[in-house]
């Protein structure tokens, strides 16, 4: 019990951490501790999807902690879907990930972006996020489909193929470019917008 309770607040820790590294207007871990929305939703959800695991009997008091968030914050997300660690979801309001969703480490969501299905199908039906993925304002990540890690994508995309890992994908229906220069050299897009280069 103990270790779950310290595994959970190092998770919330590393939570704030993530917002306050990508967000330069953060001041301090308490104003994103008690003022970000996005890392409301996330906390939230890591107790939805600990009930959500833990049996079937609870997955309508899982769905109703996550049901609570979205009216608190603006952000949907599933319980059933699998969130890695860091995530930062900024401004938040209108983001939807759904229950089939994987999303790895150190991703950043902007407002408005969807992880959502193409199909009615009962089984995987949500996109796979990778490590370092950025999604921009507006984007749609639609189906079964993987994103690797270190990608891009740019606002107000519709991706509904797979992007492999440092590509970049706009437009709609998306078109993916692999840079250059590796992710690791390339300075931070502080604005998604500016992916805007990749379409010349």
């Amino acid at each position: 019990m103990i270790s779950s309770l310290r595994h959970v607040l190092a998770l919330a820790r590393e939570d704030v951490a993530a917002a306050r590294r990508h967000d330069p207007a953060a001041r301090s871990a308490l104003e994103v501790a008690l003022l970000y929305p996005g890392v409301h939703a996330v906390w939230a959800h890591r107790l939805a999807h600990r009930i959500w695991t833990t049996s079937v009997v609870l997955h309508p008091l899982a769905r109703a902690v996550s049901q609570l968030a979205r009216l608190l914050t603006g952000v949907e997300i599933h319980p059933g879907a699998t969130i890695g660690p860091r995530l930062f979801i900024d401004h938040g309001m209108g983001v939807v990930i759904g229950e089939t969703a994987v999303v790895g480490a150190d991703v950043m969501l902007y407002h408005g972006s969807t992880l959502g299905g193409r199909s009615l199908s009962r089984g995987k039906r949500h996109p796979t996020l990778g490590d370092r993925v950025t999604v921009g304002a507006g984007a749609k990540v639609l189906g079964d489909i993987t994103i690797g890690d270190d990608a891009s994508i740019g606002a107000n995309a519709v991706v509904v193929r797979d992007v492999p890992a440092t590509g970049v994908a706009i437009g709609v229906p998306a078109k993916v470019r692999i840079p250059a220069t590796p992710p690791r050299d390339r300075l931070p897009v502080e604005d998604p917008s500016e992916l805007i280069e990749y379409m010349i």
